[in-house]
């Protein structure tokens, strides 16, 4: 009698960490791009008024883990870009003195590539993103911090909205002016982005 109470004791011991196995062992990776167009806004001040540029042409690619419970976990890959000409104010004169500023001619694109990121979940389908990588503007490239706003959809889609401070004359940017000088726009600009990401690919990954 002790010899079988004993044997159905190993036997549920072995079905217990196989279970256990099957969960850590295993994980969704999934591969997620942007729905539709990304949005940045750059805003800025002036010695007459506010200004701002807006662009719809960034692009994004990234891929973010999932675990088996549904959640985001973690992220293992991402990187964005715009050019810089999309950059659009209400004055001509000013996104060609922009232009001039950023030495569009030379340096076309604007990039942030992420070297490390962290996730933390927020309550009702949100997270805070964390990540630290490399924003380059007019060939300068500078390791920053960058935290954005993230919110899973009913689609299962992802949401992304977040902001950064920075001052232009860091990337050897020269504040543009217009009207010969009489507008001139201070070093301080923030950069606002709004991204809607979804899946394009997924994949079971084993940690054995």
């Amino acid at each position: 009698m002790k010899k079988s109470h004993l044997n159905v004791i190993t036997v549920c011991s072995l079905v217990l960490a196989l279970c256990l196995s099957g969960l850590t062992n295993t994980f969704a990776q999934v591969k997620y791009k942007p729905a539709g167009n990304v949005k940045i806004t750059i805003e800025g001040t002036s010695n007459i008024h506010d200004w701002s540029m807006v662009s719809d042409k960034g692009t994004c690619t990234g891929e973010i883990v999932i675990n088996n419970a549904g959640t985001l976990s973690g992220i293992s890959a991402f990187n964005f870009s715009v050019p810089a000409e999309s950059l659009k104010s209400e004055h001509k004169a000013m996104d060609k003195n922009t232009y001039k500023a950023l030495n569009t001619s030379k340096y076309a694109t604007i990039s942030f590539t992420v070297e490390a990121a962290s996730i933390k979940p927020t309550g009702n389908s949100g997270y805070v993103l964390t990540t630290k990588g490399k924003l380059t503007i007019s060939g300068v490239t500078k390791e920053i911090l960058l935290t954005a706003n993230g919110v899973v959809n009913a689609d299962k889609s992802i949401s992304y909205t977040g902001s950064y401070k920075l001052k232009m004359k860091d990337y050897n940017v020269e504040p543009p002016s217009i009207m010969f000088g009489a507008i001139k726009t201070g070093n301080d600009i923030v950069v606002k982005f709004n991204l809607l990401l979804k899946e394009t690919e997924k994949s079971n990954l084993s940690l054995n």
